[in-house]
């Protein structure tokens, strides 16, 4: 042992030193731990506590469970038939819906009319909601043992559809394979009927795009709107024609370049009808059986189709006339006439001297005077002479004003950009 301690100097020097870097890393460590003090460790003095809380659920706080549901109005559908769908039980729902004269509305809804409900567990209802003929929400609730009735105001949010379609029969076929509403399609005929006659005129190939308005109102819809812009191409001329809301209470419709769309007058005086009968000095008449000179042109309509007066102007005659029957006749502008006749019937206060205005209703097709059958015999007359409605060149309506041009312009550049991208697609509906 005692040699062992006698090494050599330079020897324990060298081991020192080995055993001081062998250390070191254990020092590290424990330097590192020693930084943190151990009164904010206090891991002696920790204690764990495990206990069972129980969770108060008062039975008041609970909701009790409801349930709606959606149901359209069906053909033959009665009170009890629509509120067995919408999966209503109660008594006193029913009584109510059935006989409450605030509820009439209810019992008059149109056919596809949606109906809400709100049911409780018991199939008791709870309220029902549906929108009613002027597009304001009519909610029914239950008010202690009876039910209360509310109408709110509509809340219309207005929606932008474009459809372009090709005519492959008819208009209206087209129309209707386009998904266009009846009354969109009866605009675009009455927007392009000074320029096109939609009798004569259309040619398989033809195509159209149209921009309008749907209004809606809690989702549902309410009514078709005004188009906005469209685009007719005829025998490869396109009719293009904007719609501009001038002030408050004034619009109408314009080419891009600002000139009316409109004309003075309409070419026809029925929304689409057939021509029975056109213009010509010497025709067959029917009833005398001689030939004779047909001044107008017959369009056959059935008995009660509404008849409008084509232009502005004044009633000059509302009575009965020779073969003419029950007769009107409008004087325009101090030099044109038209004449509508055959009526069966006049519009309600109509009376000589009233004026009106273009496309208001005045009478009704029927069969008197000299008539086969029902239909409605119209006439123009430039200085008392008459000339073919369908052919006579229209004078214009007054295009858009100086004053207006700036605000006219990026609104119809707008729409036109619309029209211009869909002018030559195939698509038959685009949203």
């Amino acid at each position: 042992m005692l040699t062992q301690n006698l090494l050599n100097p330079e020897r324990k020097m060298k081991l020192r030193w080995f055993v001081t870097l062998s250390t070191m890393p254990l020092l590290g460590v424990v330097t590192a731990f020693g930084l943190v003090p151990q009164s904010e460790i206090s891991l002696a003095n920790t204690q764990i506590s495990v206990q069972e809380i129980p969770l108060a659920i008062s039975p008041s706080t609970t909701t009790a469970a409801s349930f709606w549901r959606n149901e359209r109005v069906q053909r033959g559908d009665t009170v009890a038939e629509l509120l067995r769908r919408l999966n209503i039980d109660d008594a006193v729902a029913s009584n109510y819906l059935r006989s409450a004269a605030e509820a009439e509305s209810f019992r008059k809804l149109a056919v596809g009319k949606e109906v809400q409900a709100e049911t409780a567990s018991t199939n008791n209802l709870i309220s029902l909601r549906y929108l009613n003929d002027n597009g304001a929400q009519v909610v029914i609730a239950r008010q202690g043992a009876g039910f209360t009735l509310k109408i709110l105001p509509a809340q219309l949010e207005k929606r932008l559809f474009v459809r372009t379609g090709e005519i492959k029969t008819s208009l209206y076929a087209a129309t209707d394979a386009a998904g266009m509403p009846e009354s969109a399609a009866n605009q675009l005929t009455e927007l392009f009927s000074g320029d096109i006659d939609f009798h004569h005129d259309l040619r398989r190939g033809d195509k159209f795009t149209v921009v309008y308005e749907m209004s809606y109102s809690n989702g549902a819809l309410v009514r078709a709107g005004r188009i906005q812009a469209a685009e007719f191409v005829n025998q490869g001329h396109a009719y293009r024609a904007v719609y501009f809301q001038s002030d408050a209470d004034h619009g109408d419709y314009y080419t891009p370049e600002g000139k009316s769309v409109r004309k003075a007058f309409l070419r026809s005086p029925i929304e689409f009808s057939r021509v029975s009968s056109g213009f010509s000095s010497s025709r067959f008449h029917p009833v005398l059986n001689k030939w004779r000179a047909h001044k107008g042109v017959d369009f056959a309509a059935p008995t009660g189709t509404k008849v409008k007066v084509t232009a502005d102007g004044v009633v000059a005659l509302v009575g009965k006339q020779n073969g003419y029957g029950n007769v009107i006749m409008v004087n325009h502008q101090s030099r044109y006439t038209t004449v509508y006749g055959h009526l069966s019937r006049y519009a309600q206060g109509l009376h000589k001297g009233q004026h009106v205005a273009q496309g208001e209703v005045i009478g009704y097709v029927g069969m008197t005077g000299l008539a086969t059958g029902p239909h409605l015999h119209y006439e123009f007359r430039v200085g008392g002479e008459q000339h073919d409605p369908l052919r006579v060149a229209l004078p214009d309506a007054k295009p858009i004003g100086p004053a207006q041009v700036a605000a006219f312009k990026p609104v119809a550049d707008n729409f036109l950009t619309r029209l211009e991208l869909l002018r030559n697609t195939n698509l038959a509906k685009l949203d």
